[in-house]
């Protein structure tokens, strides 16, 4: 691809992508961030295949894309999307010297981009009309960089299995009884009749439905706390609504 359709192509994948590294900073839920970031690797490799890189941009979305951004998923999943950062500061002063750290860092970078040159591109005709674009990256994994994506695959399986033990709970007791529960409730005397289930009322049996109580107000216990933290709960203002519809319709009724 290239002269006008190249020229195209950027213009319309580049704005989304850079839409996508936002939302990985801004984003405050982290599937969302995770989703970004996915967005901004699929852009990346359509880049690769249009350079002419057919190797590295299949590679980019199957395996980039397709498995380490799933283990970045997966490992949300096990952490759980309703749990909250910590802003307790375990060791005094770390934040002030954290961003010391990334205003360093930056600094750096831009400095060593700006003193950067680069010789006149080549392009990759030559390279898969001789060795071959996968000879070529073969090379350089297997061969000058070997140690550097061995270190970074061992450094991705020690992270995931480290999410795993963070996200594992021992169970210190026997696990309750549904006797055990009934006593418990009895004694506190909270939900003794058990909590109530979503979609009463005959309006709706989705579990994102909260059930009404006997003043109208939506009951918190009756939603999953998963989908209370993804916002995913409906709103009781239509059954309301709906309610209140017949109310009327019954009045005009009795009237006439």
């Amino acid at each position: 691809m290239t002269g006008l359709g190249e020229q195209i192509m950027f213009w319309i994948l580049a704005p989304i992508s850079v839409l996508g590294a936002l939302g990985l900073i801004f984003a405050k839920k982290a599937v969302h961030a995770a989703l970004g970031m996915a967005l901004v690797m699929i852009n990346l490799g359509i880049f690769y295949i249009a350079q002419e890189a057919d190797f590295l941009g299949i590679i980019q979305i199957f395996v980039y894309t397709g498995a380490v951004m799933m283990l970045f998923l997966f490992v949300l999943m096990l952490v759980g999307v309703d749990s909250s950062d910590s802003l307790v500061e375990t060791l005094k002063g770390q934040k002030w010297a954290s961003l010391l750290l990334a205003f360093g860092l930056a600094a750096l970078l831009f400095t060593a981009i700006g003193r950067a040159t680069f010789a006149p591109m080549k392009g990759l005709a030559s390279i898969n009309e001789s060795t071959g674009n996968v000879s070529g990256v073969a090379e350089l994994i297997f061969g000058k960089y070997v140690w550097t994506f061995e270190i970074t695959s061992a450094l991705l399986i020690t992270a995931a299995l480290g999410a795993m033990v963070l996200a594992h709970r021992e169970r210190i007791g026997a696990k309750p009884s549904q006797r055990a529960w009934s006593e418990r409730r009895v004694l506190e005397n909270r939900n003794v009749a058990g909590l109530p289930a979503p979609g009463v009322y005959a309006r709706s049996n989705a579990v994102d439905t909260p059930a009404l109580l006997p003043d109208g107000s939506p009951s918190e216990l009756s939603v999953s706390r998963v989908l209370t933290a993804r916002e995913q709960n409906v709103a009781p203002e239509r059954h309301i609504e709906s309610e209140h519809d017949i109310e009327h319709e019954i009045e005009e009724g009795s009237q006439r």
